[in-house]
């Protein structure tokens, strides 16, 4: 999953009524969600039909993030996401009677500079949404959409802000990947899941603006997608999520949920280059924070040690910017990283609750 950012809204949504929101784990997302639907194993995924919004669950996202580099071989970072959180678990209302909040976040990284910018908007007045045949998803003038037949084939991404802003083609021919149990992602022993699935084979190509110059640009790129209603526990306090592009053509998903007590939830998926899947638990993988840099006042760590050794998979990563601090009304780490070791490649940390 990412576990995308995209859970972050909920601690917000306090502000949507009289009373205090009572933080339950990070963010909030250890409170409970009964009247929401659950999130159970066995799902049947629908394609494009789930590229859409989910009726009844409490929170979902779209989120893109591509690794890119310019003729000159600089390197840069590029992320999109879209939240949808409902407030209440009925179907959606029409107008101002809606009660969906959306919530966009969007960032640009280089080795030396680091963007980032959100937006908010409620549902029901055309300011955000996303909608299917064609594919679109939007909040104010930044866009995920598709420009062709297959909704996730050929889109187009972008964001603008006063110091920031990209145009991105975004292509594959690869199959989508369901993830964790085909697609029931499981985030604690408690049970807490996520449906999540992605495309971790896009190819982007185009503009890429940071301070008033103008880069043109391409790498890998990476979708994820993913609804829940409840997907941490009361016990979790935020997460380390990787999506890693290895040279070899391969990709990996980690993600580690820390706790306030015991050892972390950790898993994962492992992608061969064909996009065949295999579920990866905590005996499967080596995740080792190794260096740390104070980042507004926190002490992050920015350098990891991940190996997983039926894969003969040794690597260290670090980040391109150690910097890349999402400076937002709910603030977190996130931006591209370096690998090295075994294998070659580039991919994305996303750190929270720090």
């Amino acid at each position: 999953m990412k576990i995308k950012v995209g859970v972050l809204l909920l601690a917000l949504l306090g502000g949507c009524d009289n009373s205090a929101p009572v933080e339950k784990g990070f963010a909030g997302l250890g409170d409970q969600a009964t009247a929401f639907t659950p999130v159970v194993p066995g799902r049947v995924f629908s394609f494009p039909a789930d590229h859409g919004p989910h009726d009844g669950f409490r929170i979902e996202w779209w989120y893109v993030t591509a690794n890119l580099k310019d003729d000159q071989g600089g390197e840069f970072g590029a992320q999109w996401t879209l939240f949808r959180s409902a407030l209440k678990a009925t179907p959606e209302q029409p107008g101002w009677s809606n009660q969906i909040i959306w919530l966009g976040h969007a960032a640009v990284t280089s080795a030396t500079v680091h963007h980032a910018a959100e937006r908010y908007a409620r549902g029901g007045v055309g300011q955000a949404g996303v909608s299917l045949a064609p594919f679109n998803a939007w909040i104010d003038d930044w866009r995920f959409s598709s420009q062709g037949s297959d909704s996730l084939a050929d889109l187009q991404l972008s964001a603008r802000d006063k110091n920031f802003g990209y145009q991105l083609r975004l292509t594959s021919t690869r199959p989508l990947v369901l993830q964790g149990d085909k697609g029931f992602s499981q985030k604690s022993e408690q049970g807490q899941a996520s449906y999540y699935y992605s495309q971790p084979f896009f190819q982007a190509r185009g503009t890429l603006e940071i301070d008033g110059k103008t880069y043109q640009v391409s790498g890998p790129a990476w979708l994820d997608r993913e609804w829940s209603s409840q997907p941490l526990t009361a016990n979790q306090t935020g997460w380390d999520w990787f999506s890693l592009h290895l040279d070899s053509g391969e990709q990996v998903m980690l993600y580690r949920m820390r706790q306030k007590d015991g050892a972390p939830y950790l898993t994962g998926t492992w992608i061969d280059a064909q996009g065949q899947t295999q579920l990866l638990n905590a005996a499967d993988i080596s995740l080792t924070p190794q260096d740390t840099a104070t980042v507004a006042g926190r002490s992050m760590p920015v350098r990891w040690s991940i190996k997983i050794p039926d894969k003969h998979l040794d690597i260290t990563i670090s980040a391109l910017n150690p910097n890349a601090w999402m400076a937002l009304r709910i603030p977190y780490w996130e931006g591209p990283v370096r690998l090295s070791g075994s294998h070659g490649g580039q991919g994305y940390l996303e750190m929270t609750g720090y």
